[in-house]
């Protein structure tokens, strides 16, 4: 089964304890799912990651792979504008986001997933009636797991 991940900020801090000369696996897995264009994220991903990783490996990582974290399409652009249709989900981009000018990446991460039939992988977890990644992905039918349950999907152990 072949399947897109598109992966939230939250994932590649969690992937920052897993030091490559440690987890060869893990990381040569994501290097085959690039390859394979199986990996993806967006570019509000790489933005927040520049602007505040303490992981000097992922850094490199996400430098070196900049070419997977994309700018929404105009059907992404859409979704994205569905989503904040529902009041509950203006929550996904903080007011000192706005104000500061940060990036926010979460509305792009579920409409990416949506458009090209990808899986979410996030560290979040399900809150009803919340402005979370996985509230969206469930409301609007688009897979969701974390980091543990994207190594389970893939099949690694380290």
């Amino acid at each position: 089964m072949v399947v897109m991940y598109i992966f939230d900020t939250n994932v590649f801090g969690s992937l920052g304890v897993l030091y490559p000369s440690r987890f060869p696996t893990i990381w040569d897995r994501l290097e085959e799912l690039v390859q394979n264009g199986d990996l993806r994220s967006v570019r509000e991903v790489r933005r927040e990651i520049e602007s505040n990783c303490p992981y000097v490996h992922v850094a490199k990582w996400v430098h070196d792979h900049r070419h997977i974290f994309v700018m929404p399409d105009d059907e992404e652009t859409q979704i994205v504008a569905q989503i904040f249709l529902k009041e509950q989900y203006r929550g996904l981009v903080k007011r000192t986001n706005i104000l500061r000018g940060m990036p926010v990446a979460d509305p792009f991460i579920v409409a990416a997933a949506k458009v090209h039939n990808g899986y979410v992988v996030t560290q979040e977890s399900l809150k009803s009636g919340g402005a979370r990644i996985p509230t969206v992905c469930q409301e609007l039918n688009v897979p969701c797991t974390d980091l543990e349950g994207f190594l389970e999907l893939e099949d690694l152990k380290y």
